[in-house]
C-alpha cells in the first residue's frame, strides 16, 4: 500500500506540474508577444534610460568606406577621338572610428535633433594599394568648370581658355590617390574664381571627397517614438528643412523615411525608405528575400531598378531631370552645379549604352548591387554595402580650349585687344562730333573726316575682323585713329604663357 500511495503521490505531482506547465504555456502564447513587443518597444526608442541609447549616441559598430577610382590608360587617345579604356584600381579603404552625435536636443512634439559626426582613417592592410601611388584620370576640376561655364558669354570663356594654357592645364592628370580623394592646391581654382566670382564657391584645395572627411551630414530632427513607436527613427526635418528644393517635382523633394541608422521595429516585407545627404534625396529600397546573418532573421532590401531611371522609363522620376540615360541620376542642382551624377558602379541596371562607351566596365548583381539586411523585429540593420558610384559628365565646350590658335586666336585678339581699342577712341570722336551744335563751328571738311574715322571704326567692329581683314579704304586711318601698329602685329597659334 505504501507503494501504491507514493505512485499516486507522484501520478498527482506529476500531473498538477503538467498543468502548471500547460497553463504556463497558454500564458506564455497568449502574453508571450507582448512582453516581447512591450520589452522591444521599450528599448528601441531614443530614451536616455533605454539600452540601445547608448549605441544610438556613439555608434559601437565600424563602418568602411571602400573606393575605386577608374585610371584611363589610353588618353591620347581619347583626346583624338578613340574610346576610353579603363582599369579598376583599389579598393582604398577607410574606416570609421569615430561616428557620433552632438548636439542632441529633444523636443516637446516627440522628436529630437543632432549632428552625427565622422572621421575616416586609411587601412593599409585591407586596401590594395596606397594613398601614394599615382593614377591617369580627367582633369575633374578643369573639365567640370568648362561645362559650367558653357552657357555664359564667349569672352568669359575666352578668358578661361587663356588661362589653362597659362597654367598648363590638360584634360587628364596623373596625381596619387590621397591627392585625388582628399584634395590638392590648385591655382586654377582661385583664377576660375576671379573669372567668374561664386562658381566654385571655395578656395584652397580641390579633391573628391575634401568634405567627406572630418565632417557631419546636416542636422536631423527624428521623431523618439516615445509617443508613437511606428514613427521611431523617421525624418521630421534636415537642416531645419521638411523638404529639399533641388528638385523639380513635390514628391522628389520629399524628405522619408529615416536617416538611414534604424528603422521602426515590426517591420513588414514591403519596403524601406530613407534619406541621404549624400545623394541629396531620399531612397526606397524594395523587399527582396528572408535570410539570416549569423543565426539572426533577417529581411534583405535591394535598390529597384528604377531607382536611377530617367524621366521616360519611369516618370515619377522625371523630377529628378533633366536626364539622360536610365540608370544615372543627375546631381548637378545639389553639387554647385557641378555635372555630377551618381549611379550603381560600373553602371549596374543601368542602359547598355553607358556600358558600351568604354572599355573596361563589368556590372554585376554580385558585386555592384546595393542592400540592406534588417532585423525585422528591431528595425536594426544587421549587414550592409551601400554601392554608388560618382560620375563626371564631359563634353566638348565651344569656346573653351587649352590653347589657342586659328579662329579662336582671332576671336581673342578682336574682342580683347582690337575692339576695346576701337571703343577707347570712339569717346573722344563722338566728344567730337558733338561740336557741331552751333552753326558753321565744324568746317565741312573737317566734319567728312571725322565721320570716315567713325566708320573705318565701325567697319572694324565686325565681328572677329584682324587687322588684314579691314577693308583696303580704311586701313590707313588705323595706326592714327585705333591706335593699331599694323606692321608691328605678329600673331601665332601658340601657347599662351604667362
Amino acid at each position: 500500500r505504501a507503494m501504491a500511495a507514493a505512485r499516486r503521490r507522484a501520478a498527482v505531482g506529476l500531473g498538477l506540474a503538467g498543468a502548471a506547465c500547460a497553463l504556463l504555456g497558454v500564458c506564455l502564447l497568449l502574453a508571450g508577444p507582448a512582453i516581447v513587443k512591450e520589452q522591444v518597444v521599450k528599448n528601441v526608442r531614443i530614451d536616455p534610460s533605454s539600452i540601445s541609447f547608448g549605441m544610438w549616441k556613439d555608434i559601437p559598430v565600424p563602418f568602411y568606406l571602400s573606393v575605386h577610382l577608374f585610371e584611363v590608360l589610353n588618353p591620347n587617345e581619347v583626346l583624338e577621338g578613340g574610346k576610353p579604356i579603363l582599369t579598376q584600381r583599389g579598393p582604398y579603404v577607410y574606416r570609421s572610428e569615430f561616428r557620433y552625435k552632438t548636439n542632441i536636443t529633444f523636443h516637446d512634439n516627440d522628436t529630437v535633433s543632432y549632428v552625427e559626426y565622422r572621421k575616416l582613417f586609411f587601412q593599409p592592410d585591407l586596401s590594395n594599394g596606397t594613398e601614394d601611388e599615382y593614377i591617369v584620370m580627367p582633369n575633374i576640376l578643369m573639365l567640370g568648370a568648362s561645362v559650367m561655364m558653357e552657357n555664359l558669354p564667349n569672352f568669359v570663356k575666352l578668358l578661361l581658355s587663356g588661362a589653362l594654357a597659362g597654367l598648363k592645364q590638360e584634360a587628364f592628370m596623373n596625381r596619387t590617390v590621397g591627392d585625388i580623394l582628399w584634395g590638392y592646391d590648385d591655382p586654377l581654382l582661385d583664377t576660375i574664381n576671379t573669372i567668374v566670382p561664386g562658381l566654385i564657391p571655395f578656395k584652397g584645395k580641390f579633391g573628391m571627397l575634401i568634405g567627406f572627411n572630418n565632417s557631419n551630414s546636416g542636422l536631423f530632427t527624428v521623431y523618439t517614438g516615445m509617443k508613437n513607436i511606428s514613427r521611431v527613427h523617421m525624418v521630421d526635418s534636415w537642416n531645419g528643412l521638411k523638404k529639399v528644393n533641388y528638385w523639380r517635382s513635390t514628391g522628389c523633394n520629399m524628405i522619408n523615411g529615416t536617416a538611414g541608422e534604424m528603422w521602426p521595429p515590426f517591420m513588414s516585407p514591403t519596403s524601406l525608405e530613407f534619406y541621404s545627404p549624400d545623394a541629396c534625396r531620399s531612397m526606397t529600397l524594395v523587399y527582396e528575400q528572408s535570410g539570416e546573418f549569423k543565426g539572426v532573421p533577417t529581411y534583405r532590401f535591394v535598390a529597384p531598378k528604377t531607382l536611377f531611371a530617367n524621366g521616360t522609363d519611369y516618370p515619377p522620376n522625371e523630377g529628378f531631370c533633366p536626364c539622360r540615360q536610365s540608370g544615372i541620376q543627375n546631381v548637378s542642382t545639389c553639387r554647385l552645379n557641378a555635372p555630377m551624377f551618381i549611379s550603381h558602379p560600373h553602371f549596374y541596371n543601368a542602359d547598355p549604352s553607358l556600358v558600351n562607351a568604354v572599355e573596361g566596365l563589368h556590372p554585376s548583381k554580385e558585386h555592384h548591387a546595393l542592400f540592406l539586411d534588417v532585423h525585422p523585429m528591431t528595425g536594426v540593420p544587421m549587414n550592409c554595402s551601400i554601392r554608388l558610384q560618382l560620375n563626371q559628365y564631359l563634353k566638348q565646350v565651344s569656346g573653351i580650349i587649352g590653347y589657342i590658335e586659328g579662329s579662336v586666336l582671332k576671336q581673342f585678339y578682336t574682342s580683347l585687344v582690337l575692339i576695346p581699342s576701337i571703343l577707347d577712341y570712339l569717346q573722344y570722336i563722338f566728344l567730337g562730333l558733338g561740336v557741331p551744335q552751333l552753326p558753321g563751328a565744324v568746317p565741312p571738311d573737317v566734319q567728312g573726316f571725322a565721320l570716315a574715322l567713325v566708320g573705318a571704326c565701325e567697319a572694324l567692329a565686325g565681328p572677329f575682323l584682324l587687322p588684314d581683314e579691314v577693308p583696303l579704304a580704311y586701313q590707313p586711318l588705323l595706326p592714327a585713329v585705333c591706335h593699331l601698329q599694323i606692321a608691328e602685329v605678329a600673331l601665332c597659334p601658340c601657347h599662351l604663357d604667362y
